[in-house]
Parts: C-alpha cells; structure tokens; sequence
C-alpha cells in the first residue's frame, strides 16, 4: 500500500539549475539538508573533514549530470534558485586548484575533489539514486547521513518520521486527492474545473496572493529559459559536440522580428504569420531551446524533471502565441495548476524518476501534464482533460532512458520536442471523444506505467548500460 503524501504544485514545478532534477537538484539540496542536520546537531563547527560517497544512477550518470559539482555547490552555501550561474564554473575551478571547501560559506575545509568524492558503481537498497555525506569531526567522532534523490529534485531520508505529519495535513486539504477518479468526482460535486479544485488546495498551504506570485515566477523563468536557449548559438558542453539547433530554428522561424525583451519577443511571434508546418518547427524550437539551457547547466523549472523541462513550457507558449493571442496569466495560471495535479497522480501512484522507471516517468509525465493543461484551457471538460493526459502516457509507456555519455542530450533533448507534439496531439483527440466512454482510464494508465517500471531492465534506467548510450560510442560524435 502506497502512502498518501502532500503534493504541491510548486512541488512539480521547481526553479533549479541543470542538467537534471535527480542528479543535479536533489544531490544539491540534499547538501543543504545534510549542512542543516549538521547545524542542527551543533556539531557544524566540529567538522575538519567530509566525504561524499554517490551511489547507483548518481554514480554511473553522475559526472554527465553533474551530480558531483552540485552537491559541492550545495555544501558551500549556495541555492540553485538564486546563484548566479554564470560563476559555477570559476568556483569549481577554485575548489580544486586550491583544494579548499568552504562548508557553508563558512568555514574552510581541506577538499581534495578526487579523493573526497567517490562514485560507486553500488546501488543501495532504497532507491537507485543513494549518496552518503560523511564527516570526521575534531574530536575524532564521525557522523554521516544519508540521502535519495528520488525524482523531480525531490529528496528523502529511508526513514519516514513526518508520516504522519503528512498524513494529517493531507486529511486537512478540502479535496485530499490520490488517484485521478478522486479528482474527477470532486470536479462533478462541486461543478468545478479541475484548476479550481486544485486552487482550493493550494490555498489551504498558501494564500493566493503567494500562490499568483510563485507561478510568475515559476512561469518567468520558463520564459527566460526558451528565450535564452532560442538566442545561444554554440556547441553544448560534455563531450559529444552536440551543436545548439535551437538558434538556427529561431532564427529561421522569427525572420525580421525586432523586439529587445522576453516579452516584446512574444509579441512577435504572436503576429507572425505561421502555417501548420510552421507550427510544429515552433513547438520544437521553444522545447530544444528549454533542454539546451538544461543541458548547460542552465536555470529551467523542473516539469515534472530538469529532463523533462521543455514538454510543459513549449505547449504553453504553443497556447499563447497560436491558440490565443490574448492570452493572460490567469490562463498560464490555470494551465499550470492543472498540469501541477496531474504530475502529482504520477508521482504518488508510480513515480517521476528515470532511474525507477525509464524516461517514461520523465517525458512521458511531461507530455501527460501539457496535454491535460491545453485541454482545459481549449474548454475541455474534467474528464477530456484526463483523457488527454492518459493518451499521452499510453504512448510513452515503456520509454527507456539510455542517454549517451550520462549526459542529458542525445536522446534527452529532441524527447521534450517529441512529447510536447504528442500532448497537443492528445488534447486534441481528447476534445473530439466523448471522454464518459474512454476504454482506458488515466488510474489504470498510472498504475500500468508502474508495472511497467518495475519490470524493465534495470541498464535501461539512467545508468547509460543500454540501448543508445551503448550502440553509439562517444568517440564517433
């Protein structure tokens, strides 16, 4: 029996930094957690020396994903949501030509990177994505803790001491949801949208004053991130000299347009002029340009995952500057606690991790939200709404992650482009049924994805052991 947990949407919606929310954004803040419980236990001036120990996926992927510069990141005090990032590099540089750490942007400790970091090829036993802080403290007592990034830059401890704490406040929101039947009812007794239901929750955390503010900042960064990547030309970093093509498309596609900011650009593109083939190249530009940000060690907004972080951005702005020009925040709004809901009936049901279930759980999650966040706003009903989103994932049940060189480009990238076309594809075969006759329900989807997790092979999640990162060798790109 799966436990009931809080799910916020600004839970699936995260601001953090690239390449990927499991093995960059948890690693990270799992480093901050350790620095607090350190804190906590009075004993973070008592420390001389540390050693990271990562585990798993963290260790087979971990240089490609960056899995070791986070977490030092983490532990020298800094946050993925407001470093400047523009300086990971020259403080990276700094550590290992020095060979100082300075824990907390307080006290200096001797580090050296390549013995004070280790990856181990071992899995633990909770979870893929394992990573151990240890610390020798200046009375020669040692202490260490340890950490799972378990998805979508969500981090836990094996043990579950707020359980209850959790299961309390679950009992407390006016719609407790865990399966999607739940939120369908809810919708049907309270006449409501699903965005509505999902607002009322949201509201029992925050106000909605806090709300509107933190998804303008959530939709702020995935606006910058497209602009950004659709204005960067370049090779990305890692190795396999994957060229940018984000810049290229744009370029094409935007012609003579003159804008000096993010948003005079979507005006912009609002009074192009674009044909069906054109609209396609579009919702690919705006998700590759997302992924090649990522995949620089760039800002994006985890949706549900850094790997995924393009689908859910690139169908917004499909709807804003395609489907209605006179879109306004309240539209993104609604398009995001809807996608929020549905990401969070995946998470507690199967889950939103490629190294637990193949890139299923990654752009196949992606895909399911965009789509049933289009359906509503193109006024689909509650029930259209988790068509779309079953019809998503049923065509991407079974997705493998094998990314080449453990880095988040080849097949990473062009999969966000994939998966935010098949959500717009979805959303549509959704607003022509009649979704009170769908065969295959958005539960027994969740649940299938799940089996289906659980059985594939284990090289075929985010361990690069199998399918493309071994038919295709590095050295050849």
């Amino acid at each position: 029996m799966r436990k009931r947990e809080i799910v916020s949407v600004f839970d699936m919606l995260k601001i953090g930094v690239g390449p990927s929310s499991s093995h960059t954004l948890g690693p990270w803040r799992a480093a901050q957690r350790w620095i607090a419980e350190l804190k906590q236990k009075e004993i973070f001036q008592a420390v001389e020396n540390i050693h990271i120990d990562l585990y798993g996926s963290l260790s087979l992927t971990g240089k490609g994903h960056a899995t070791d510069v986070a977490t030092v990141l983490g532990l020298c005090g800094h946050d993925p949501v407001t470093m400047d990032i523009s300086i990971i590099n020259s403080e990276i540089e700094k550590i290992k030509a020095q060979k100082i750490l300075k824990l907390n942007g307080e006290k200096e400790i001797n580090f050296t990177w390549e013995t004070n970091v280790k990856f181990n090829r071992k899995f633990l036993e909770f979870h893929p994505n394992g990573m151990t802080f240890r610390a020798q403290l200046d009375n020669g007592k040692k202490t260490a803790s340890s950490f799972y990034s378990i998805g979508g830059g969500f981090v836990v401890k094996k043990e579950r001491k707020n359980a209850k704490k959790q299961m309390q406040n679950f009992k407390g929101f006016p719609f407790p949801i865990e399966k999607a039947t739940e939120l369908q009812e809810y919708c049907k007794a309270e006449n409501k949208r699903i965005s509505d239901i999902v607002l009322e929750n949201e509201k029992s955390l925050r106000s909605e004053e806090e709300i509107d503010s933190g998804l303008r900042k959530i939709w702020n960064v995935m606006l910058e991130s497209m602009y950004i990547g659709c204005h960067t030309e370049g090779t990305l970093p890692g190795g396999l000299n994957v060229k940018r093509r984000a810049f290229e498309m744009h370029q094409r596609l935007i012609q003579e347009g003159n804008y000096d900011s993010p948003e005079e650009w979507i005006e912009v593109i609002r009074n192009t002029e674009v044909k069906f083939r054109e609209i396609l190249k579009w919702v690919s530009c705006f998700a590759l340009s997302v992924n090649e940000v990522n995949a620089s060690l760039g800002r994006v907004v985890t949706a549900p995952t850094n790997g995924s972080a393009g689908t859910v951005p690139a169908v917004m702005m499909y709807y804003m500057v395609i489907e209605n020009h006179n879109a306004t925040f309240e539209d993104l709004k609604r398009f995001m606690l809807v996608a929020g809901e549905i990401g969070s009936l995946f998470k507690k049901g199967a889950t939103i991790s490629a190294a637990m279930g193949g890139c299923q759980a990654e752009i196949g999650v992606s895909s399911a939200m965009a789509a049933a966040g289009l359906t509503e706003l193109l006024g689909g009903s509650p029930e259209q709404v988790l068509m779309a989103a079953e019809i998503s994932m049923e065509h991407h049940l079974g997705l493998t992650c094998d990314p080449i060189g453990g880095l988040v480009q080849v097949p990473c990238i062009e999969r966000n482009a994939m998966g935010a076309i098949k959500a717009i594809n979805a959303a549509e075969m959704a607003l022509e049924s009649d979704a009170s006759k769908a065969k295959v329900p958005l539960d027994k989807v969740i649940e299938t994805m799940w089996e289906t997790a659980k059985d594939m092979n284990s090289k075929y999640k985010e361990t690069s052991e199998g399918g493309l990162a071994v038919k295709v060798n590095m050295s050849d790109c």
